[in-house]
Parts: C-alpha cells; sequence; structure tokens
C-alpha cells in the first residue's frame, strides 16, 4: 500500500494560495523614510500651486473659523490657496482650534 505524506500547511497559506505574505517582499514606504523631506509641511510661500484660487474647502472652512473668531471680514473670496491657508492657520488659532 503506497503511503503519501501532506504538507500541513496554515490557514494563511490556504487563504493567499500559498503565497508569502506580500508585506514581507515589499519595498520600504518611501514617505515613512526620515532622510526624504519632500513631504514636510512646507511654508505656503514655497508652494508652486500658491498662487492658484482658494479651493472650495478652504473657502468654506475660512468662511466656517471668520465666523468663529468673530472676524467675518478675514474671509475674502479672492483668496489665493497660500494665503488661505496663512488666514486659515491664523484663525484656527484665535478660534480656538489650534
Amino acid at each position: 500500500m503506497a503511503t503519501t505524506t501532506a504538507k500541513a500547511t496554515s490557514k494563511a497559506d490556504r487563504d493567499s494560495g500559498g503565497r508569502q505574505d506580500a508585506r514581507q517582499n515589499a519595498p520600504e514606504n518611501p514617505k515613512t523614510d526620515p532622510k526624504d523631506v519632500s513631504n514636510q509641511i512646507k511654508d505656503p510661500d514655497q508652494w508652486t500651486t500658491g498662487g492658484e484660487p482658494m479651493t472650495g474647502a478652504q473657502a468654506s472652512y475660512l468662511k466656517t473659523l471668520s465666523q468663529e473668531a468673530k472676524e467675518p471680514k478675514a474671509f475674502d473670496p479672492d483668496l489665493d490657496k497660500a494665503e488661505a491657508s496663512k488666514r486659515i492657520d491664523d484663525l484656527r488659532h484665535k478660534a480656538g482650534h489650534a
């Protein structure tokens, strides 16, 4: 009588079709590399898109913050992205959100 030997497999091996966990062979995440400074927060004055009109989200948040900080004149619909970002930061502190 012939005997066969069965290879013991884990549930993870069966579920993945025997493939190794992809995380084991995945490259390092470049966004977590401490030497890579390309993803660090930059001063709005250094933004390449800073001169573009502010986004809808910026306008909405700026409007809300200007009301909460009781500075309605702080909202200006003609601000660019960088100016809006700076004003949002300022109003967040004044409104107690920082």
